[in-house]
């Protein structure tokens, strides 16, 4: 198994050039079939582990010392660099995002993102100059720590009822310069939104988050400057879309829907050839 600072240095490497697809699991079985398919990096979903927890994809459902157990739970369970999706930090002023983002660290992650969402419809994004400081308290706290996590700074305009290119641009730009490895505009959709945030924070890489179709392949995401693309809650959706079909079924009293079931004796074989490789 590669140590904490391999997976650091090569999610880094993952960063510099190309575009790679960073899926979203939300167990540990769910993250070692990612590492089987082939996949150079996870990242942790905030909606999946609440649903998984039986809670909404809260801040206050599910708080910060669960989350950070649930981090801990996927870096353990792969050899893969993992991203943490650590939501708005558990935290408002830039003091307790420090503390946190170093707890956030510890678990071993190879990367984690803040983003600018209060969760209050009223004032949907932090007041920028807030902002730009709770991301320049996670860079400080990253580089206190003297580990070489990456920091992923989220706008999140588009999907919390504020979706402004001109203000999510600035932010961006903003916590690029306050130390932000790599920056995140969820909701974004067209092409050329997605070029017009490339371009603005070039050369640093952009996230780009497909959870849904939008007319776009990998190579079109490339082809626009996007360096990684992630799938936010969708697996878990899709995941939890054949288990309420099923269930639903049930109900109605019919046993149609097992139809598309994955044959349990294909999950026991790749579970017991991983663990066997594991144990060697």
């Amino acid at each position: 198994m590669p140590t904490t600072a391999e997976k650091r240095r090569k999610f880094r490497r993952l960063h510099e050039s190309g575009c790679f697809v960073i899926p979203n699991p939300w167990d540990a079985g769910t993250a070692r079939y990612l590492q089987h398919l082939g996949f150079q990096a996870i990242a942790t979903t905030s909606s999946g582990a609440a649903w998984s927890m039986a809670c909404p994809d809260e801040d206050w459902a599910v708080t910060r010392d669960p989350m950070l157990a649930h981090v801990r739970m996927i870096v353990e369970a792969s050899d893969l660099p993992v991203n943490a999706d650590f939501e708005s930090g558990y935290a408002d002023a830039p003091e307790g995002i420090a503390e946190n983002v170093r707890l956030c660290v510890e678990t071993g992650v190879a990367g984690l993102s803040i983003e600018d969402s209060t969760g209050d419809p009223k004032r949907p994004l932090y007041e920028f100059d807030l902002a730009v400081g709770r991301i320049r308290a996670a860079r400080r706290a990253i580089d206190r720590a003297g580990d070489d996590v990456l920091l992923v700074g989220r706008s999140e305009g588009f999907i919390a009822g504020a979706p402004d290119l001109d203000e999510t641009i600035r932010r961006l730009k903003a916590y690029s310069a306050a130390g932000a490895d790599c920056l995140y505009a969820p909701g974004i959709r067209t092409r050329d939104q997605i070029a017009s945030v490339v371009d603005a924070v070039a050369p640093k890489p952009v996230n780009l988050l497909i959870g849904s179709p939008i007319g776009l392949t990998v190579k079109d995401a490339a082809g626009l400057g996007v360096r990684r693309i992630s799938v936010g809650g969708a697996l878990a959706r899709a995941a939890w879309g054949g288990f309420i079909r099923a269930a639903k079924g049930l109900v109605a009293g019919t046993f149609d829907a097992f139809a598309d079931a994955a044959p349990g004796s294909e999950l026991n074989r790749f579970f017991s050839d991983d663990v066997k490789g594991r144990t060697r």
